[in-house]
């Protein structure tokens, strides 16, 4: 089989390149860390996700450098670029990273034939048609094809999505990236096909009307837990309804993490300006809010003053270490500060993070 790039083998990157290798594929990885890299390639790297150590170890076809000259003499086919966009504070996404790779790219001259390069990171709407502009006469033909994972799934993710997600810079674009995923994907998952700005639209909605039924459901929840009724029952009910599911409709804490909450706010701010006002994702934004709220009280009127409040878990979700926009660990904080005694017992790794960021604010006990 060819041979394929990927640009950012961090977390979701690494776990993209391994599945490719996994199914034939020479894969060359491009990161910025001589020392990661080191590991990658000497096979000492440690990852708390799921399967990335096993497939790590099983790989002949991976390898990683820092050298984007040694990465293009590869002569990857296609690549793809896993970098990070992270939130600014207007909502929109920061799209440093991508831009300093397309200088690169566009500083070591035009490729020699047309490479497709195949952004994953999540982007505003309209970005990459602007760097197709950029990239263009240099060989390159920009695509958008967004994973749809979650942390601690990631490689299963990869291997079984939904959905595979095409952004395509043209129909033979679109037909080299559908056959990758034929390969990589164990299921058969609907392949959608369209324009690239179409695309980012549609990453972005998908996560916030995940974000809609969560809040939806923690409403719902609490309004049922004020009037003594039973929310769990009353939402597996709806939920049993063909035209709405299951999935995401249960009562419990309120969405967070690295995608859910930066997805909505980057959605709501390309409506305002498109000059059109996205009601539903602000809604969903104050309800996620007024759900903490809720939490609190309900918390704080369930314990006594001098009873100490334990939390088993306060990273965003189970099976990860991640403490980004937890409503868990929002909670835990808000507790704490209004006067109570909060212990967590969490994984080491979280209660170390937690204890350099808020010192003796709770008690820890490591969870064996």
């Amino acid at each position: 089989m060819s041979q394929i790039g990927v640009i950012g083998i961090g977390k979701l990157g690494l776990c993209f390149a391994l599945n490719l290798e996994a199914v034939g594929y020479g894969v060359v990885g491009l990161d910025v860390s001589e020392e990661y890299v080191e590991e990658l390639n000497a096979k000492k790297y440690r990852s708390h996700e799921p399967g990335v150590e096993e497939m790590l170890a099983a790989s002949t076809q991976f390898h990683a450098t820092t050298q984007l000259g040694e990465f293009l003499a590869a002569d990857p086919e296609l690549i793809f670029v896993v970098v990070a966009t992270p939130s600014l504070p207007d909502g929109s996404y920061d799209h440093t990273q991508l831009d300093e790779v397309a200088d690169a790219l566009i500083a070591e001259g035009a490729s020699q034939r047309t490479r497709h390069f195949v952004v994953m990171c999540t982007t505003m709407p309209g970005y990459c048609d602007g760097l197709a502009e950029r990239l263009g006469p240099y060989g390159y033909a920009v695509s958008y094809n967004p994973e749809f994972i979650a942390q601690g799934t990631v490689v299963r993710d990869q291997q079984y999505p939904d959905q595979i997600l095409i952004g395509e810079a043209d129909a033979a674009a679109g037909d080299a990236i559908e056959a990758i995923y034929q390969h990589v994907c164990r299921n058969e998952p609907t392949m959608c096909r369209m324009s690239r700005l179409s695309a980012e639209i549609t990453k972005i909605a998908t996560n916030c009307f995940l974000t809609t039924k969560i809040s939806f459901a923690n409403s719902i929840g609490d309004l049922a837990r004020k009037v003594g009724a039973d929310p769990d029952k009353i939402l597996a009910a709806i939920g049993s309804d063909g035209r709405i599911g299951a999935r995401y409709l249960r009562y419990g804490y309120g969405y967070g993490g690295p995608c859910f909450p930066r997805d909505n706010r980057a959605l709501a701010l390309y409506g305002e300006q498109q000059g059109y006002e996205l009601l539903i994702s602000k809604a969903t934004d104050q309800v996620n809010q007024r759900h903490l709220d809720f939490q609190v009280a309900e918390t704080l009127a369930q314990h006594p003053e001098n009873e100490v409040i334990e939390l088993h878990q306060v990273t965003y979700k189970p099976g990860t270490t991640i403490l980004e926009e937890s409503q868990q660990l929002a909670l835990a904080v808000r507790l704490a500060e209004s006067g109570r005694r909060v212990r967590i017992i969490e994984h080491p790794v979280v209660v170390a993070d937690l204890k350099s960021r808020f010192g003796d604010l709770f008690e820890y006990q490591d969870r064996g």
